[in-house]
């Protein structure tokens, strides 16, 4: 009796210990570290952009009912995004296992044996029957630590995932647009081709008629075979966009997508607020903050691995040799004990576990200090060449304009005998390559969108 008396004492303290027990990491503590290593973020963005909140839905803005389509199947069916949500699903669950740690295991044991003796055709049965508790008292939080970082990592994982699903979102618009210029392009191939196959005829003419040189036709003709040569090279390239389109959706790569025949207007540039409102919104950024709780975590539970761990372990049965008989209470046994392992020596592997957990600390920090860098920069970025690409557009379009018109002098000048064949020729290049520098510009420049609304992590939907 006064050993289960000094037992109970012994349970009362440590159930004592436990409540006192505070949260093994407070978010205060990190959000403290990760604050220090962007103390340096400035109140606004370096290229002059109006502040305000990012609620754009940068899908929709672009006002096209394929696109969104498109979009909504990659997500559905693009087997990168699955197995990214697999990995959720996955840390979900080891942090469910982590915290189990926390709570009091009961196991049911059940046995039975029979026994004689070959001299003799008597034997014996014997039938035991009953629960087994086991109990880690989580006293130093060591326990709690792990399960907390457990839980830090699989919020870093699914933050993880909404990116992936943010740049899923952002690769199959770019790689729509890309599909769309080659389309626009292999038409442009298409006009040269049909515009020299008339220069070509007008040429033959002329050349029967002893109004032209040998010179001009054959100049003609190698430039019809060198526009033939681009034609077939861009059907080419517009395939492949096709393609990594399809891939992009989960589709058999068969080049056989349809996209539309034009590109859409660039919606307005989402508002972008100020550079700290970033790394509260941008997924991977809310990833590499939790990768840093988690580490903070993994250093407390190091830590408190050196200390002793107390636990409790009660066991409550009956044996018998019939079932009848086996919840008498004459045939039922309890027992209760506490168990305090403390450890002594263990030539160093505890202490080096901390060492590698605060080295593990500092890496997470440095990642998420270079991460919230590398989103700064991309907005930066992205806010500058919207600048160079409007007036890139700009200046474009005059030159398309001037060229169509200097195209235009030089045919009749030259349907005049006032001009060589060389002249409209060359000026008819520069036309076509106007045109379709006018093209990628303005291809650019969507993407331009789309690269900045996913650098801010602004407001999208499926």
């Amino acid at each position: 009796m006064q050993t289960l008396k000094v037992s109970f004492l012994f349970t009362t303290v440590s159930l004592a210990l436990v409540a006192c027990t505070t949260a093994p990491v407070s978010q205060d503590e990190v959000d403290a570290a990760t604050q220090a290593q962007v103390a340096s973020a400035p109140d606004s963005w370096a290229t002059q952009v109006t502040a305000s909140d990012v609620q754009v839905d940068w899908i929709k803005s672009f006002n096209d009912p394929t696109l969104i389509k498109l979009v909504q199947e990659a997500q559905v069916n693009n087997k990168n995004l699955q197995a990214s949500a697999a990995g959720v699903e996955r840390a979900r669950v080891l942090a469910v296992q982590a915290g189990a740690a926390l709570k009091p295991t009961v196991d049911l044991a059940a046995g039975g044996n029979r026994s004689g003796s070959p001299s003799s055709s008597v034997s014996t049965s014997s039938l035991n029957l009953g629960l087994q508790l086991s109990w880690e008292l989580d006293v130093w939080g060591r326990i709690r630590a792990g399960a907390e970082g457990a839980i830090a990592s699989a919020q870093a994982v699914a933050a993880d995932h909404r990116y992936a699903q943010h740049s899923l979102a952002a690769a199959t618009i770019k790689a729509y647009l890309v599909a769309i210029e080659a389309t626009l392009q292999t038409n442009i191939a298409r006009e040269r081709r049909t515009a020299l196959e008339e220069t070509l005829r007008i040429t033959e003419v002329r050349y029967k008629n002893g109004l032209t040189s040998a010179q001009d036709l054959a100049l003609t003709r190698s430039d019809l075979a060198t526009s033939r040569e681009q034609l077939v090279t861009l059907e080419g390239s517009h395939r492949d966009a096709v393609r990594a389109l399809e891939i992009l959706l989960g589709r058999y790569p068969s080049a056989e997508l349809s996209v539309r025949a034009s590109l859409p207007d660039a919606p307005a540039a989402p508002p972008t607020g100020i550079p700290s409102e970033q790394l509260e919104r941008r997924p991977d950024l809310i990833a590499a903050e939790r990768r840093v709780a988690a580490a903070f975590n993994a250093v407390a539970q190091a830590k408190t691995a050196q200390l002793p761990r107390l636990s409790l372990t009660s066991s409550i049965g009956g044996a018998s040799n019939s079932l009848s008989n086996i919840s008498s209470s004459k045939n039922v046994v309890w027992q209760l004990g506490t168990n305090l392992l403390a450890p002594l020596f263990d030539g160093g592997r505890l202490r080096a576990q901390v060492d590698i957990a605060t080295a593990e600390q500092k890496q997470a920090l440095a990642a998420y200090a270079q991460s919230a860098l590398t989103a700064f920069n991309e907005v930066e970025t992205s806010l500058d060449q919207g600048v160079v690409l409007h007036t890139r557009e700009a200046e474009l379009q005059e030159a398309t304009k001037q060229a169509n018109k200097a195209y235009r002098i030089a045919k009749l000048r030259y349907n005049e005998g006032e001009t060589d064949l060389l002249d409209v020729l060359t000026i008819q290049q520069r036309v076509i390559g106007t045109k379709s520098n006018l093209i990628s510009v303005r291809r650019l420049l969507l993407e331009q969108r789309v690269n900045l609304s996913l650098a801010l992590g602004g407001s999208w939907a499926n």
